[in-house]
């Protein structure tokens, strides 16, 4: 299928590694113009050794200082963002006694900050221009509590909310904002979540991997390509009507209307 997304411009933030990686791979694919950004210049040179004709810059996106600088620097290389993918940061995995006011602002930082320092200024540019798709890739732990993941579901909650909010704010300006929630999807994070999991109910690692997944409808852990196909496919114009949702992809782990 011709998702019509060649020659377009896309910038994806946490593109380096897992589900963000995994994004770019698939907008390149499409024959889309891609930027990835990482806080680190490591993950970005190793990143783009699998991307190939993409270009990559460093930025710590809780700074909203930097996160406009590295949309200047994309829109400098690639021309006006058509599209913006949101998948830098995620709240370190906390057991519920070591909670600390300090670390709720700190999963803040990471996940909901992280994103909308980089939301604010494209949703704006992208409304003055009168078209653009934003899909931020969230989580499951937004809609469902764990007690291992409470200050950074709460972010995900929040994300959720100003995803709805500002595709209703831009719709009529041609912006469409699309929510993804990923369930347990087989990147380098999903080893700290079990960690932390298997810590708070006294079980091993491997205990905790067998269980999670025994939980899971579809039988398996998400592939990072999984979540990317369809963060294309909303990203294209077939998706055109599809905006302010958060659409869930965990396997059938929560199976609610």
């Amino acid at each position: 299928m011709d998702l019509g997304l060649t020659g377009k411009t896309v910038l994806v933030t946490g593109g380096s590694k897992g589900i963000g990686l995994a994004c770019a791979q698939a907008f390149l694919a499409e024959g889309a113009r891609v930027a990835i950004c990482s806080r680190a210049q490591a993950n970005i040179d190793a990143a783009l050794k699998d991307l190939p004709g993409a270009i990559g810059f460093t930025a710590d996106l809780t700074n909203a200082e930097e996160a406009a600088a590295i949309l200047e620097q994309a829109q400098a290389a690639l021309g006006p963002l058509d599209v913006l993918v949101n998948s830098a940061g995620a709240a370190k995995r906390v057991v519920p006694e070591d909670l600390t006011p300090a670390l709720w602002r700190t999963a803040m930082d990471a996940k909901f900050f992280s994103y909308i320092n980089v939301i604010d200024p494209v949703v704006k540019t992208m409304a003055a221009r009168g078209s653009g798709v934003i899909v931020n890739i969230i989580g499951n732990g937004g809609k469902v509590a764990n007690p291992v993941h409470i200050a950074g579901g709460a972010a995900n909650a929040a994300l959720m909310l100003a995803t709805a909010g500002l595709a209703a704010a831009y719709g009529r300006q041609g912006v469409r904002v699309i929510g993804l929630n990923p369930g347990l999807t087989a990147t380098g994070r999903v080893t700290s979540f079990l960690e932390t999991k298997a810590q708070s109910e006294g079980i091993t690692t491997a205990q905790a991997l067998e269980r999670a997944v025994a939980n899971i409808g579809l039988g398996r852990m998400a592939d990072p390509a999984d979540i990317a196909n369809m963060a294309v496919f909303l990203a294209s114009d077939r998706a055109g009507y599809v905006s302010g949702v958060t659409i869930g992809m965990d396997g059938v782990t929560t199976p609610v209307i």
